[in-house]
């Protein structure tokens, strides 16, 4: 039988208190047994004066508890329990078996914890104090008493033994962890006791209790929710536990089977902490591997005073290493020639980093445009970086080298799991990284693999986290962008990047728009030397008309034709082109019906039939049209009711039409497999005032959400 530990101040019962030379007299008396809990009747009415019954009046410290007994009369059991302490004795009343039970084994626990912190606090023989160790150990194994501090009264009993006690032989230290082994199959360490554990995985990394004894440690504590912030230590710990495995030979493969075990011998997961977890050790280890750059940074101009030109100076100590440089005029780009005023150039030194950037005058104007706002500066300008010249280079010591190049190769093995992928690719979204580490060419080109596994995976709450959080912060897809501060492959990352996000991105002509306006150049340039999905970008921005500026799009045009690719596409748009002028000319149908069964080929073989510019009202309802469709639906202008009743029109073809059906007024999608994703980006529509979503995968949240522009 199980019973709870009994707590401070839970005993206020009746009690018999009485001077312990009289206890014989009054456990042989036949009076006893017909004691109530109200009255006591003795054969010495002179012994009544010194026998008080009723309520405690003062409270009994565990550690004067001499001796506990059980109690128990035939015939007449009354529940009682007897505590011996200096000066006499005390009977105890339960109302049954139970409760007795579970008071005897609370104040034995007690009165023996008390025993051990007095024994263990002032050792003499180690021999000695590591028998006590383990007999201590197995009396909170074996207690029938279920409560937390069971197990961690012990551990803090040899955590204050060990913090006390610094002149430990590393044999003693692996004793007295072998013997404390049981009691962390369930339990977390605390504090000091991993402040023990993150010297001996320092000190002795090959250490076979390392492997066998803090393997099942460092399991638990991930597999629960944990928050590091109010635990620090226990982060620690699994850190060192970590680069203890990296140390053995074939370090890194170590760690990747332990990492795989702790993902689950299936394709799902199952412990789903597991993963935050295992980032934020990550994050806290690459942290503290520039940590002493972040810190000398404190007293350092702000970054809005290094992007106002720290025009205004205060008594600080240098930080961050940091050079501003500026381009010639004959550098200037032609699209940069305006009449602006230079940064005056700021230098600050340093032993540890030393950064080198050149910004041409569109960089220079854009910092000055932000700064008047009053906005804080993203990442990138920051940095201090643009396409034109950047150098930097960041030394890290040997063992912060070797921090860093572990704690990023987990990140590639977490990057790997495909059940993972999502979850990982959300945390790190908002870049939580120092800018120091992204400043340092040997991280960024090492975390390139993770943002490439990013880039590939075909589900979009994985790619989609390549852009920034929110507007106006920069994402990974801005740093490994041509100019990016992590660039390095000549755009290469930057092209798969652009591939998949306008394969999915629901926002396409807003996608286009932000990169007409700040990475149109390394388009052209990747046009221009061939790469298809740049051809077929800079088609998009001629067919959408996202270039005003009639020299850009001539521009645009002469790359398309300096190319093989880029000219045969150029030539399908201008067809497409032609092909919508005559679609949209007025005249045609006003309201029109396909038939039953009708496909995508069959909707785009109508619609090139002739003029639709008056077409107001479709109806393709029961047809078996897809979202492909969506492509010949946009190039309707006057169009103001659609029926999509029962067809396979999805969520990709509810983007497209948010986008550039802005006259839609009636929208029918009952029995459609559009879901939360494509019915959300109908908010974009202002017209819409009639949606039948009925026999769809609309949740409720969404719904209320749609109440509230619609």
């Amino acid at each position: 039988m199980r019973y709870k530990l009994l707590q401070e101040g839970d005993i206020q019962v009746c009690v018999i208190r009485h001077p312990r030379t009289f206890l014989s007299k009054i456990l042989t008396s036949k009076f006893l047994r017909r004691w109530e809990p109200h009255h006591l009747t003795l054969a010495d009415n002179s012994l009544a004066s010194a026998t008080p019954t009723g309520y405690m009046e003062n409270s009994i410290s565990y550690s004067a508890i001499e001796d506990v007994q059980l109690l128990s009369w035939e015939n007449a059991p009354k529940y009682c329990l007897q505590l011996t302490i200096p000066g006499g004795t005390v009977l105890l009343q339960a109302a049954n078996s139970y409760l007795r039970d579970q008071w005897f084994h609370s104040l034995q626990w007690k009165k023996k914890i008390y025993k051990y912190k007095k024994v263990l606090s002032n050792p003499s023989r180690w021999e000695v104090v590591l028998k006590e160790i383990r007999t201590l150990v197995d009396m909170a194994l074996t207690s029938p008493l279920q409560d937390d501090s069971i197990h961690q009264a012990p551990l803090e009993i040899v955590s204050k033994l060990l913090s006390e006690n610094n002149n430990l032989t590393t044999q003693d230290h692996e004793s007295i962890i072998v013997a404390i082994a049981p009691l962390l199959e369930n339990n977390h360490p605390p504090p000091d006791l991993c402040e023990f554990f993150c010297k001996h995985c320092r000190e002795r990394p090959r250490s076979m209790v390392v492997i066998e004894v803090f393997t099942p440690v460092v399991q638990r504590i991930l597999k629960h929710n944990m928050d590091f912030g109010k635990c620090p230590r226990l982060r620690l710990f699994t850190q060192e536990y970590i680069l203890a495995l990296n140390e053995l030979n074939a370090g890194m493969e170590v760690v990747k089977k332990f990492i795989h075990s702790m993902h689950g011998p299936t394709g799902q997961c199952p412990h789903p902490r597991v993963l935050p977890n295992l980032v934020a050790v990550c994050l806290a280890a690459i942290y503290s591997c520039y940590e002493e750059f972040i810190n000398s940074r404190d007293n350092s101009p702000s970054l809005k005073e290094i992007r106002n030109g720290c025009q205004q100076q205060c008594d600080r100590k240098p930080n961050l290493p940091l050079r501003l440089l500026h381009t010639s005029p004959d550098l200037v780009s032609q699209e940069a020639t305006l009449t602006e005023s230079r940064l005056k150039p700021v230098i600050v030194t340093s032993n540890e980093i030393h950064v080198e950037v050149e910004r041409n005058n569109t960089a220079n104007q854009k910092m000055t445009a932000n700064v008047g706002n009053g906005s804080e500066p993203n990442l990138i300008d920051c940095l201090m970086v643009s396409p034109t010249c950047s150098t930097m280079s960041i030394e890290l010591s040997a063992q912060a080298d070797r921090i860093l190049g572990c704690y990023v190769e987990i990140l590639k093995m977490l990057s790997d799991y495909d059940d993972w992928r999502p979850a990982l690719a959300s945390l790190l979204q908002p870049i939580p990284f120092p800018k120091e580490a992204l400043a340092h060419e040997k991280f960024t080109k090492e975390l390139k693999y993770v943002i490439q596994r990013f880039a590939e995976d075909p589900r979009q709450e994985v790619h989609s986290c390549l852009l920034s959080v929110r507007a106006g912060k920069d994402g990974w897809f801005q740093l490994y962008s041509p100019g990016g501060v992590a660039c390095d492959d000549d755009g290469e990352l930057f092209a798969s990047m652009v591939h998949i996000l306008m394969g999915s991105c629901y926002k396409t002509k807003k996608f286009l728009l932000s990169l007409a306006e700040n990475k149109l150049g390394p388009c052209m340039l990747l046009a221009l030397r061939g790469n298809q999905t740049m051809v077929e970008i800079l088609c998009l921005m001629l067919e959408y008309n996202i270039i005003d500026n009639n020299d850009t799009q001539l521009q645009i045009i002469s790359t398309l034709e300096s190319t093989d690719v880029g000219k045969r596409m150029y030539e399908q748009l201008c067809d497409r082109q032609r092909e919508l002028k005559e679609l949209q000319r007025k005249g045609g149908p006003t309201r029109l019906t396909l038939p039953s069964k009708s496909t995508d080929a069959d909707l785009a073989r109508l619609l090139s039939s002739g003029s639709f510019g008056n077409l107001e009202n479709l109806s393709l309802a029961f047809t078996n049209v897809t979202s492909a469709c969506a492509e010949h639906l946009i190039k309707l202008p006057s169009l103001k009711q659609l029926n999509l009743w029962s067809t396979q029109f999805g969520d990709a073809g509810l983007r497209l039409l948010s986008e550039h059906l802005t006259m839609l007024q009636v929208l029918n999608l009952c029995e459609t497999p559009v879901t939360d994703a494509g019915l959300l980006a109908l908010s974009s529509m202002k017209s819409l005032c009639s949606l039948n979503m009925n026999s769809t995968k609309l949740s409720a949240d969404t719904y209320e959400d749609l109440k509230v522009f619609l």
